[in-house]
């Protein structure tokens, strides 16, 4: 093993902690202008945003041949973005039906519903398991369990 390997100097961790800093200010205040909807988890496409942001924000402090001020730069971009395209969303059906999925209803009065668990590739132990979570023990006790566009199940209970 190279000694390379373990310690290459202080210089590189001096960069890292400087331009740390530096980027992770400047990522609090690009998201405070965004509002709260930016890092959000509504649907698939604010999670995907969200994942993109960290790895932005990772390529800023682990790559040397990355400058602050080009990585604070797709910060905003993908910030800016992400804004725009929700703002686009809120005011134009078409926009969202393009970033957003529906609701999927899975199961029904305690009756799994086949064509649509295979379809969006959901187990019977996923539902009961989502039903566990709102405070059921089996499938019959559910009134329904939607998968939401986030991934999450909801469960509603009978009575």
């Amino acid at each position: 093993m190279s000694p390379d390997a373990l310690f290459t100097g202080w210089d590189p961790i001096v960069r890292i902690l400087v331009v740390g800093a530096a980027a992770y200010l400047a990522l609090v205040v690009v998201l405070r202008t965004s509002g709260k909807r930016t890092l959000s988890k509504l649907n698939a496409f604010d999670l995907v945003v969200t994942v993109a942001i960290g790895s932005t924000f990772s390529s800023i402090l682990t790559s040397k041949d990355l400058a602050l001020a080009e990585g604070v730069a797709a910060l905003a971009l993908l910030v800016g973005l992400q804004y725009g395209v929700t703002f686009l969303s809120v005011r134009i059906k078409g926009v969202d039906r393009l970033v957003k999925s529906e609701p999927s209803l899975l199961l029904k009065d305690g009756e799994p519903l086949p064509g649509a668990l295979r379809q969006q590739r959901v187990t019977q132990e996923e539902l009961v398991a989502a039903i566990r979570t709102s405070g059921g023990a089996q499938l019959s006790d559910a009134a329904f369990v939607v998968l939401e566009s986030d991934g999450s199940l909801s469960a509603v209970l009978k009575g």
